[in-house]
């Protein structure tokens, strides 16, 4: 039997696309293991003892999904996505009755609960929803996890080099009062909300301004800092900062932490003046064909030796507090996955916004990425 290399499945992270072909994905399968990544349609058809789940690039852990097919026979079939809005477009055009679970982020829940996507959860078919930390048990975006369970968090910062940068970076406004010394050594990330929810954090609102004014501040700070900027860019800052063409880079927790065991020159900072706190969440859409092999997953997912283990594996925070005490102390006392509350305070979620607003935002990033 076949397995796809560890680094393959190590590379591939939450905000990530997997750009392969479906060709190339159908030479992955691994069937009799119970491993196998497809490209789901609609029409597919499913059995009790296939689970179609669509989720982020990299949170389909071979060596977890393995034990799962050992433990209940049952074969997981995954479809990955890059974004919260491609995997809504998807579900809206006539794909949801091909999944039983998804993964999407908070704010995105929100959404799906609204739409009436989402199947109310039976807390009487899901074990250890008690052992949650306090602040994921009852979360804004879904009061009492009716619709979610939360998989993994994390939050958005700066990943900088210690050795370039003296003194380093501790706040949002670094980038714009050292704009000379990081011209072009300076990337954002590629996503309208994120960059300009820091922009509006720094300058005293919130991450998830609906003020057309508030909105037309931020991007007129970011005109002033688009020279400095060497790209918008998600994924390709890692291979730049590690070879000293970047030195400083916008970016999530979970791969800020990946390439700091590259290179312990480097660091992770989360932003005095706030940023955002990212929660990726299990959810069970309302037509989905196998909902006991949902309910199967969610439980296995929410075992604090797996949730431990993959989130030591994919540098993921758990929100599980029993997973949690099972990790290594190096990693519980890694402040890029956990910072302590007192850092947090002035962060937010990414909540979702009026579509008139979004549009808002829609044509300054367009200006502000085409300049």
């Amino acid at each position: 039997m076949t397995h796809p290399p560890t680094s393959f499945i190590r590379r591939i992270r939450r905000r990530q696309f997997l750009q392969t072909s479906t060709a190339a994905l159908s030479g992955l399968a691994l069937s009799s293991c119970g491993w196998t990544l497809a490209n789901v349609r609609s029409t597919v058809q499913t059995a009790d003892d296939i689970l179609y789940i669509y989720t982020w690039a990299g949170y389909t852990d071979r060596e977890v999904i393995e034990q799962f097919f050992e433990e209940t026979e049952i074969r997981v079939i995954a479809d990955v996505f890059s974004s919260n809005e491609e995997m809504l477009a998807k579900l809206q055009a006539g794909a949801g009755g091909a999944y039983s679970l998804i993964y999407p982020s908070d704010y995105m829940v929100r959404r799906m609960i609204d739409e009436e996507l989402l199947l109310e959860l039976d807390h009487d078919r899901i074990d250890g929803l008690d052992t949650l930390f306090p602040n994921f048990q009852n979360p804004s975006y879904d009061p009492g996890n009716r619709h979610s369970v939360p998989i993994s968090w994390g939050t958005t910062g700066l990943v900088f080099n210690t050795t370039v940068l003296v003194p380093p970076p501790d706040d949002w406004t670094y980038l714009w009062e050292n704009r000379q010394r990081l011209t072009r050594r300076l990337t954002l990330l590629n996503d309208s909300r994120e960059v300009f929810g820091a922009t509006l954090r720094m300058l005293g609102y919130s991450y998830n301004s609906t003020n057309p004014q508030e909105i037309r501040a931020a991007y007129n700070k970011l005109v002033e800092l688009r020279p400095t900027i060497a790209a918008f860019d998600s994924d390709a800052w890692r291979p730049q900062i590690l070879a000293g063409d970047l030195k400083v880079a916008m970016c999530f927790s979970s791969d800020a932490n990946e390439v700091i065991q590259e290179n312990s020159d480097l660091a992770y900072v989360l932003p005095r003046s706030g940023s955002s706190i990212w929660t990726d969440a299990l959810v069970i859409p309302r037509t989905a064909p196998n909902v006991d092999a949902a309910y199967a997953w969610i439980n296995f997912m929410q075992r604090p030796e797996v949730a431990a283990r993959i989130g030591e594996r994919l540098s993921f925070a758990t929100p599980n507090k029993a997973a949690f005490a099972k990790l290594p102390q190096s990693v519980q006392n890694n402040t890029s996955l956990f910072p302590p509350d007192s850092a947090l305070e002035k962060s937010e979620s990414l909540e979702p916004i009026p579509p008139e607003i979004g549009e808002i935002y829609n044509q300054y990033w367009t200006r502000l990425t085409s300049g």
